[in-house]
């Protein structure tokens, strides 16, 4: 029996590889058009993480960002604006120059960025004579990319619609004719140009339909982990900062891990074992980025799920990145719109990639982290590198102090012929001490999750508390 695709999946077969043939052969030009310190100051002072950030560093990863969806980037440009123009947001020398260059080296894409508006962007189109993308839609080219899942796709195709109802007309008709789709870098194809807003808002709506049933699902796995219930581990950082790396590592499992940005978007959940036995769910989320626009972070809200609810957040840094002080602000900022304190006690940072450190800087932190090395329970960053495994013992020691700062314990005392006990308190905690009598009766300290201490102190009614959770 032949299995029929939607519209939407049909779509995301055909792009995959003509988009990889169009990306690799698009002569591409980055341009950086960053406002100076003054023009910052009057649209009301530039926020915390990008005072931190260098223009080149920007630049750079906006070259990353392009290199992500295998653009051929033959040139990047820092162009400096101080006061933004409404019609193409550059001064108009600027945007005279940038078209020689462009039709000097035959550049077909140019990515800006920065947030066009449509009337920009087409301005922009017709002075360069090709087509450009501003930085949300680099983005959302490489997540509609990236996108594995169900719930994924659907999510990137509803951004896409969204941000595209005001951007219908497209100058790239030569791609535009190739094919349909809904990438960026093929267009949007001749029937999307030619379709009205209503129909975009019916496939929207449609597709809202879809994510309802998938996030019914969702709350269906979730309610049948709480039955079996595991703390849960989120890991969370900039984009590019080793996560998957590290979920590998820790959980011996095969997630994509390349030093690329966006190497990750749909989230990873795995179930591992702690050292002293505690299982726990361990989940790869979609790496941070800075200036990602509010209606991705709404977008892809249901995929943050995980971090919402976690138990124990893993703030995973790059400190061998020359910006990573500005990027873990950057992650501090979508933490605190997803409504989660970063100076929560479940927090712990990583300082990932000292692999990477020259022996002054490696000496420096390894000396800022002493403290998290030998007390386990301390609030200090774990230095570590994910890929030769260095510091990771301390990694997981302290994420069993946390969840121990969570869970009361026990005394219990055994009969020695329950068996059965002994059994149940070895499958559902943490049994931290065991000494027999010379008769075979037991101690034991016995360490428990909040939401199992009902079940627990109603099978051993005798167990004495021996500190409370918090």
């Amino acid at each position: 029996m032949t299995q029929t695709m939607t519209p939407g999946e049909a779509r995301l077969q055909a792009m995959a590889a003509p988009e990889g043939d169009i990306a690799a052969s698009t002569h591409t030009l980055v341009v950086g058009p960053y406002l100076g310190r003054v023009a910052q100051r009057g649209a009301g002072g530039p926020n915390t993480a990008e005072s931190l950030r260098s223009n080149e560093a920007r630049l750079d990863e906006a070259a990353g960002l392009a290199a992500a969806i295998e653009l051929d980037v033959i040139e990047t440009i820092f162009a400096p604006v101080q006061r933004i123009r409404p019609s193409t947001y550059l001064g108009k020398g600027r945007v005279e120059e940038l078209a020689g260059l462009i039709k000097a080296r035959e550049i077909g894409l140019v990515v800006m960025d920065c947030a066009l508006s449509p009337v920009q962007q087409r301005n922009l189109e017709k002075a360069f004579g090709c087509k450009v993308i501003d930085r949300t839609g680099l983005i959302l080219e490489i997540f509609g990319r990236r996108a594995s899942t169900r719930e994924g796709t659907l999510q990137v195709e509803h951004a896409h619609l969204a941000y595209q109802r005001s951007r219908l007309v497209r100058s790239w008709t030569h791609l535009e004719r190739q094919r349909g789709g809904f990438g960026f870098l093929g267009g949007p194809g001749e029937t999307q140009i030619e379709a009205d807003r209503r129909m975009i808002q019916e496939r929207m709506t449609k597709i809202e339909r879809e994510l309802d049933g998938v996030t019914r699902t969702r709350g269906l796995h979730r309610q049948g982990r709480a039955r079996v219930p595991y703390p849960i581990v989120a890991l969370v950082g900039y984009t590019n900062a080793g996560k998957s790396t590290l979920f590998n590592a820790l959980t011996k499992a095969q997630v994509m891990a390349q030093d690329m940005l966006f190497a990750t978007l749909d989230p990873t959940a795995r179930a591992t074992k702690l050292p002293h036995g505690e299982t726990v769910i361990l989940s790869d989320t979609v790496g941070f980025i800075s200036e990602l626009p509010t209606s991705l972070i709404a977008a892809f809200r249901a995929t943050l799920e995980d971090v919402i609810e976690a138990d124990i957040l893993l703030h995973v840094r790059d400190v061998s990145h020359g910006d990573s002080e500005a990027q873990a602000e950057d992650v501090g900022s979508v933490l605190r719109e997803l409504g989660i304190e970063t100076t929560a006690a479940r927090i712990i940072e990583v300082w990932n990639k000292a692999d990477l450190l020259d022996e002054g800087e490696r000496t420096r932190l390894l000396n800022l982290s002493a403290q998290g090395r030998t007390d386990r329970d301390s609030d200090a960053p774990i230095l570590v590198s994910a890929l030769t495994g260095e510091g990771l013992s301390a990694l997981t020691g302290r994420i069993e102090a946390r969840i121990a700062r969570q869970r009361s314990t026990f005394a219990v005392v055994l009969p020695p012929e329950d068996g059965a006990g002994l059994h149940w308190l070895y499958e559902n905690g943490e049994v931290l001490d065991r000494r027999e009598e010379e008769g075979g009766t037991m101690h034991l300290a016995f360490r428990i999750a909040p939401e199992k201490e009902p079940r627990f102190l109603n099978r051993f009614a005798g167990a004495r508390r021996l500190n409370r959770a918090g």
